[in-house]
């Protein structure tokens, strides 16, 4: 994963931007990731993570009415905390995931549930909606792969490579 985020750095750098996350199930996993490559302050910003659903209206504005209604595990959750870590970083993007790694159930969704959306500028928002399967440490993983990916592939879109 390491090399995935030396790209996403490099993207970043090359057209001048910065990233932030927004981190619930992964607890931390993407930021870690991100900071591992030299180099990484010239475009990461940092991270919140709000694992606890307080944290998330509290920290990220995350609209107390939605989580009341929908729970931490939802698209819009994470749209939310995408623009919320933007917003609060003053970073170009704002990356998030929430989701249910396991062992049980959240908010009445299934183990390997999860949400990652992308906040950018002019307040646009990507999304991408996992149904994951394994354990604990897999689901967390590939969910930092994911969210690295979407970050990645609309920086490449950006710069018009595919």
């Amino acid at each position: 994963m390491m090399g995935l985020a030396s790209e996403v750095l490099s993207l970043l750098v090359r057209q001048g931007v910065t990233a932030a996350v927004a981190e619930s199930l992964t607890g931390g996993l993407i930021g870690a990731t991100m900071t591992g490559p030299m180099g990484a302050s010239a475009a990461f910003r940092g991270g919140v993570i709000a694992y606890a659903t307080d944290l998330k209206a509290s920290l990220l504005d995350v609209p107390s009415g939605l989580l009341d209604r929908e729970g931490a595990v939802h698209p819009e959750v994470a749209a939310a905390m995408a623009a919320g870590v933007r917003k609060l970083t003053d970073a170009d993007y704002g990356l998030a995931v929430t989701g249910v790694a396991g062992p049980d159930p959240q908010d009445g969704k299934p183990v390997g549930t999860v949400h990652i959306a992308l906040s950018g500028p002019g307040e646009r928002i990507w999304h991408r909606d996992l149904r994951l399967t394994g354990d604990r440490d897999s689901i967390r993983n590939t969910t930092c792969q994911e969210a690295l990916k979407l970050l990645e592939g609309v920086l490449k879109a950006n710069l018009g490579e595919h």
